[in-house]
């Protein structure tokens, strides 16, 4: 008997016969890590068997060559498990993704096939390629659509660090760097470091909140993404604390931020480099008093979980290449993928606890935890006491609403023929405050109106 594995997994797959579902599997394998599909073996695991004849397999492999793209051709292996045939079919990871079947692409999460969407098709081919979206023309944008002048900031800053950088202008700069091709056209990195004007495409809205539903101050950015750098951060300087920390000799003060300042930007640099940019969501940062969630639109390679990210156990594959690159010659990063280990670093340094990260909303989120001055203690407990009683307040208004509807239900259930007027001097309410109760009622589905107003009644659906 041979050895069958126990269950479906992100490199198995069983089918109990061969169908289009088998297609898509084999593709959703090419365009991961390869996989076996197990032919006569149901998906709980119980053998079944196939009746295969002398050209069943080479008409299957047939099929799965005439019905991809690029094509492939799966090996296979016949078995013999409890005296029944089971044939198995591998295809190992294709070199150049993505395969697609009848027009649609696949890849294998888990243990079931996704479904890819547009942009993460085109992301898996430029991966393949070893480029990315940012090195693409930037549609219907030219050399004229840049800032000359931020162009040679940067070129200033890099002339500073290396001494054999030399250019003789901007233009052999950026065609140099591939940010601008001969055509004058700009490549979707050059757009969003230079842009001359504000976009929409590299939005980010800041927050300062009081409590979760109160905010006290916020602002939408929508600059080019190296000037948003520092603009970022001094909206989180605005809304963190200092105290100041008096030595004994009273020679020197001291200032302790809230947070590790180099920390924090450090984030900040991850999340507008490694952010991607076709997504429709926009980077979100929320500063409260405790704490700071920064969320930013792109999940993580499927090659790297949270687990390793943390642990700095992965091979950094930076989403924007061209953006990563020009930055890191600008001296603002020291080496792709060092980044989260030594932000973890420096909040335990700090005395704090390391930052929490997590995937949600087709995103990555970083929260933070600060140190809260005894002032910003009293600060949150009183805002705690505020929505603890506004909740509490807004729970009496309900329970207060529902005695009056009830006493109008009551009304109608006495006289099927009561006025609202009647029901206002019987409830004490005005007749607005009638109007909005009998209308939650009839939303609520307790009554509803049968007739005109004059000359109707009420029924009741109880």
């Amino acid at each position: 008997m041979n050895i069958l594995p126990e269950k479906e997994s992100l490199i198995v797959e069983f089918k109990t016969s061969f169908n289009e579902d088998v297609i898509e599997t084999l593709v959703a394998f090419s365009n991961a890590k390869g996989g076996t599909i197990f032919l006569g073996i149901a998906d709980t695991g119980k053998v079944k068997g196939v009746t295969i004849g002398k050209e069943t397999i080479q008409n299957w492999i047939n099929e799965v060559k005439n019905k991809t793209s690029p094509q492939i051709i799966p090996d296979f292996e016949i078995l013999m498990v409890d005296n029944k045939t089971i044939v198995s079919l591998f295809v190992q990871e294709y070199p150049i993704k993505p395969v697609s079947t009848r027009g649609k692409y696949y890849k294998r999460m888990g243990n079931s096939n996704h479904l890819l969407s547009v942009t993460e098709v085109a992301n898996m081919h430029l991966q393949t390629v070893n480029s990315s979206w940012d090195y693409y023309p930037r549609p219907n944008k030219t050399i004229n659509d840049i800032s000359l002048e931020k162009v040679e900031k940067v070129m200033h800053l890099i002339k500073k660090r290396d001494s054999n950088f030399h250019f003789e202008n901007v233009r052999e700069f950026l065609i140099k760097n591939e940010l601008l091709f001969e055509d004058n056209r700009i490549s979707n990195g050059c757009f969003l470091m230079f842009s001359k004007d504000e976009n929409l495409y590299t939005t980010i809205q800041m927050g300062h909140f009081a409590s979760e539903i109160v905010i006290k101050d916020d602002v939408v950015n929508s600059d080019d993404i190296l000037t948003q750098i520092e603009e970022v951060m001094q909206f989180i300087r605005k809304h963190i604390s200092k105290e100041l920390i008096i030595t004994n000799t009273q020679i020197e003060n001291l200032q302790r931020w809230q947070y590790p300042l180099d920390a924090l930007r450090e984030i900040v640099l991850n999340m507008i480099i490694h952010r991607d940019y076709t997504a429709s969501s926009n980077t979100i940062i929320k500063i409260f008093s405790d704490h700071i969630l920064f969320f930013n639109p792109g999940v993580l390679p499927d090659s790297i979980t949270i687990e390793q990210l943390k642990t700095n156990n992965y091979i950094s594959t930076p989403r924007n290449r061209q953006i990563a690159k020009l930055v890191k010659e600008m001296g603002l990063i020291e080496r792709y993928g060092t980044g989260i280990r030594r932000v973890r670093n420096m909040f335990i340094d700090y005395g704090l606890e390391e930052p929490k990260y997590e995937i949600m909303s087709g995103g990555v989120a970083v929260t933070v935890f600060g140190l809260i001055s005894e002032e910003e203690n009293v600060n949150k407990k009183r805002t705690e006491k505020v929505t603890v009683y506004e909740k509490s307040r807004e729970k009496s208004r309900e329970k207060s609403r529902e005695k009056s509807r009830e006493k109008i239900l009551n009304l109608i259930i006495s006289n099927a023929f009561i006025t609202q007027n009647e029901m206002a001097i019987e409830t004490g309410l005005s007749i607005k405050g009638v109007e909005k109760n009998i209308q939650q009622l009839k939303s609520k589905g307790f009554i509803e109106r049968v007739g005109a107003d004059k000359g109707g009644f009420w029924r009741v659906l109880l």
